[in-house]
């Protein structure tokens, strides 16, 4: 069992939460609907200065990579045995939180993460139409049948997003307060890849590895859930992307990775750059997570 959780709080603010936390708010408001500008002008100045800042992220952690996708394989077949490999050896891969989740954490604690998993996602429907814009035939319609299960298939109450906003609500998450800075950071990654054409392929890469990795952390969540007694509705989020999501990647790397590997094999390091980032980023979560909630008196036993 557990002791009371009570959250360690850092009153230190590093350069990196600033940083996640001003971008994340440009992401926000660049990309949030609106009937109207009153200043362009600033706006644009200020889009421009995000950007470059967005760039630089983007290119360190590139750089940190490197070595590793150097030494990659091209071909299709090969590409894409390695891409799989990754739901077993890749960055983050069988954290110990998960289990800790499915088994031994409190309702308070359950919810702390669930927060930081909220601030996380940017909306992979969102991400996914932004990536599709202009790719081939075959990716294209693949990404769309993926795209029209995130929706639901034309019903709302199917649609993914909501499902988890439902979830947020039941267990009020909106009032846990700031979430820690490493989720802002994976957010503002995904939108970084998404939104600049430059980097379609890596957002190609990181998309994958999210379907390729999430069923086996979304089955514990929804185990620890279900055991804390959340609701079979408000828990539906993790029941479905347990499953739903071993197809989507099957079909993601046979119909999107394969074909555009084949097709030119210079788009291969790419991929594979993005389906790093993107794990890496999620591994700093989960070391963070571990560190804010084994660190404040709790005790597994």
């Amino acid at each position: 069992m557990s002791r009371p959780f009570s959250m360690v709080r850092d009153r230190h603010t590093s350069p990196e939460e600033l940083l996640h936390r001003q971008l994340a708010s440009s992401h926000a408001q660049r990309l949030a609907p609106k009937v109207e500008t009153f200043d362009f002008e600033g706006e644009l100045e200020n889009e421009l200065l995000m950007r470059r800042i967005e760039r630089e992220l983007v290119e360190a952690e590139r750089a940190a990579v490197a070595p590793t996708v150097r030494a990659l394989p091209t071909r299709p077949d090969e590409l894409v045995a390695w891409f799989e490999s990754l739901e077993e050896t890749g960055p983050g891969q069988r954290d110990a939180l998960f289990p800790w989740l499915a088994e031994h954490a409190n309702h308070e604690q359950m919810c702390w993460f669930l927060r930081q998993e909220l601030a996380g996602e940017a909306g992979f429907d969102d991400l996914l139409a932004l990536t599709q814009v202009k790719l081939p035939a075959r990716p294209k319609l693949e990404m769309a049948r993926n795209y029209w299960d995130e929706m639901g298939q034309g019903t709302e109450g199917g649609m993914h997003g909501p499902m988890l906003g439902h979830l947020a609500r039941a267990l009020r998450l909106e009032q846990l307060g700031d979430t820690v800075w490493q989720a802002l950071a994976l957010s503002n990654l995904m939108v970084a890849l998404a939104t600049a054409r430059h980097y379609a392929y890596q957002s190609i890469g990181a998309l994958g590895v999210i379907e390729l990795t999430a069923p086996g952390r979304s089955r514990l969540v929804n185990a620890g859930l279900k055991r804390l007694g959340i609701d079979g509705a408000a828990r539906r989020y993790y029941a479905l992307h347990a499953t739903l999501d071993v197809r989507h990647s099957q079909t993601w790397n046979r119909e999107v990775l394969r074909p555009l590997v084949a097709s030119n094999p210079e788009l291969a390091p790419r991929i594979a750059e993005g389906a790093l980032l993107r794990l890496r980023a999620g591994e700093r979560c989960f070391e963070r997570y571990r560190r804010e909630l084994w660190g404040a008196l709790t005790v597994v036993r």
